[in-house]
């Protein structure tokens, strides 16, 4: 297995509200990451900005559009363009969600869950290795937030996420709040989830805020980090160690300072919990 991405410390997302104020104030962030089909293009503000910044900060970036587990072929001049920005921004790592977002031409721009079971694995590990050789890297694997079953589905999730990673021989971008998220929409406990992860896999965590509606609830990323979600972490870094973490908002957004706040919060949750996990191995 090739060496996991070094640990780069904590992080939030390139959002453009924020892009003026990060050149005027150079906050105390040890890296960004940004979406990565909003830098696609071919000039103009986004890159401009992306090119100041990431002059000053490290960047990963952070993709929606793979549909690794779609039917239809690679779109090989998505994989092109993707290919340009990496040789732009020499990012820390490269990921994207272990999901299908459409077919063909057509895109939902939505990131749809597929079945757990092992015609999945086979079919998600070989187009990830056929990405990572055309990219010459290998790449991080996001898990969903998940709202369906399907009943077609033959292992949980976790099992499933961790077999693809180990048979594409990936990274996994692990969201803490997708976990909780969809924990509380089906049912299972949360950290067996983490458990069921093997710890030399996960190369980074994803921390967002989430909308509860009681019976159900929803990855928004429009809130402040919950309680449960901040205590999910801290559990998660118990069992993996000091991982690169960042906060992930994407509506609703509040001024940096408010980001900045909650960046605290992540990074003293990430170095104590460390401290257990040092201690334990």
């Amino acid at each position: 297995m090739h060496e996991r991405p070094e640990f780069a410390g904590y992080g939030l997302g390139l959002r453009p509200d924020y892009y003026s104020e990060i050149l005027d104030t150079r906050p105390p962030v040890d890296w960004f990451e940004i979406i990565s089909e909003n830098f696609m293009v071919e000039g103009g503000k986004p890159l401009h900005f992306l090119d100041r910044i990431s002059e000053l900060y490290p960047i990963a970036m952070h993709g929606v559009s793979l549909s690794i587990a779609s039917t239809s072929p690679l779109n090989y001049d998505y994989l092109a363009r993707l290919q340009r920005l990496i040789d732009r921004v020499n990012p820390l790592w490269v990921s994207d969600h272990l999901c299908w977002t459409g077919l063909s031409a057509h895109n939902s721009h939505d990131l749809l869950p597929i079945p757990y079971n092992e015609e999945s694995v086979r079919h998600v590990a070989e187009r990830v290795r056929q990405v990572q050789d055309i990219l010459g890297r290998r790449i991080l694997l996001e898990n969903l937030s998940s709202y369906v079953n399907f009943n077609t589905s033959d292992m949980d999730e976790w099992s499933f996420v961790s077999t693809v990673a180990e048979e594409a021989d990936c990274w996994l971008l692990l969201d803490v709040n997708n976990i909780y998220v969809s924990a509380r929409n089906h049912g299972f406990d949360p950290v067996a989830y983490l458990n069921g992860i093997p710890t030399d896999r996960v190369a980074q965590f994803h921390v967002a805020g989430h909308s509860d509606y009681g019976d159900y609830v929803i990855d928004t990323h429009d809130a402040p980090v919950s309680d449960p979600v901040w205590q999910l972490y801290h559990q998660a870094v118990q069992r993996f160690g000091k991982v690169s973490a960042m906060i992930e908002r994407d509506d609703n957004m509040p001024p940096l300072t408010e980001l900045m706040f909650e960046l605290s919060t992540l990074r003293e949750i990430g170095e104590h919990a460390s401290l257990s996990f040092i201690k334990a191995g």
